[in-house]
């Protein structure tokens, strides 16, 4: 493997996925997305953490779930960052 290659790979390495519990410190909610029809929600951490535990990695979560629209389990989640004046698609 090149040099430039490994070198990266192991900043990568260093970087931790936010946990359920870092979610809940900071009062943010989960933002989940299924990838096959677009259906979004929000979900708050505190009942995750209850069945998951505290250190569970949110991006990790998406495999658990299923879309409530089209019952696909393709579902990715992130934090649920504030938008600073954009917008996120809502579908209803």
């Amino acid at each position: 493997m090149g040099a430039f290659k490994e070198k990266h790979l192991k900043k990568s390495d260093q970087i931790k996925p936010v946990t359920l519990a870092q979610l809940d410190e900071q009062s943010l909610y989960i933002f989940c997305w299924c990838n096959r029809c677009g259906h979004n929600a929000e979900l708050p951490p505190a009942p995750l953490i209850d069945r998951l535990g505290p250190l569970f990695p949110v991006p990790e979560l998406g495999v658990h779930m299923r879309c409530s629209h089209c019952s696909t389990q393709d579902v990715a989640t992130r934090p649920a960052w504030p938008a600073y004046g954009g917008q996120i698609a809502r579908h209803g």
